[in-house]
């Protein structure tokens, strides 16, 4: 029972394998998504070109693409603000304020969004917790922030238990 908290929905290789066609067929009509080695590496400060145009795309196909990080405002502010979407900082992920707070603002539910981010510890929980269905990417950098490090090393054990567990479980470039 411990380990399906930390369940992912789908693995995908990055979030930029995403597509508006596919995410319309599963009824997604918006994407909160982690910040830091989800949609930007986490030492890179500034919209690279490739989000700009993920966003812009998922925007054109009216979905709504939302940033829930636990970095500080000035930092999510930076990268939300020219992308014109939604954001909430300093979340204390796998707490759920940011989450609710983010639904309600986009007057979305549960089931149609999904929550993408690049660690079980706090992403994949904190989405678990509140019932929406959770994407595991690939981190951007395999370098991490002191705190992430020691995340990622907890985060590696549970990782092989549902690998052991649920054989299915596979990095892939798409959503089946």
């Amino acid at each position: 029972m411990f380990l399906e908290n930390f369940l992912p929905t789908w693995l995908l290789e990055s979030i930029y394998v995403l597509t508006p066609d596919r995410l319309k067929d599963l009824q997604v009509k918006g994407i909160i998504t982690d910040l830091d080695n989800t949609i930007l590496a986490w030492n890179q400060p500034d919209v690279t070109k490739e989000l700009e145009e993920w966003v812009n795309t998922m925007q054109a196909n009216g979905i709504q693409v939302m940033i829930l990080s636990n970095n500080n405002k000035k930092r999510v502010r930076r990268v939300a603000d020219p992308l014109g979407i939604p954001y909430y900082h300093s979340a204390r992920k796998p707490f759920r304020k940011g989450l609710r707070y983010l639904l309600g603002e986009s007057d979305l539910n549960e089931a149609e969004v999904i929550y993408v981010g690049d660690q079980l510890l706090t992403d994949i929980w904190v989405s678990n917790r509140q019932g929406i269905r959770s994407v595991l990417v690939r981190p951007i950098l395999d370098t991490d922030i002191i705190w992430t490090k020691l995340n990622r090393k907890v985060e590696n054990w549970i990782f092989s238990r549902l690998q052991s567990k649920y054989t299915e479980l596979k990095w892939r470039d798409h959503i089946d």
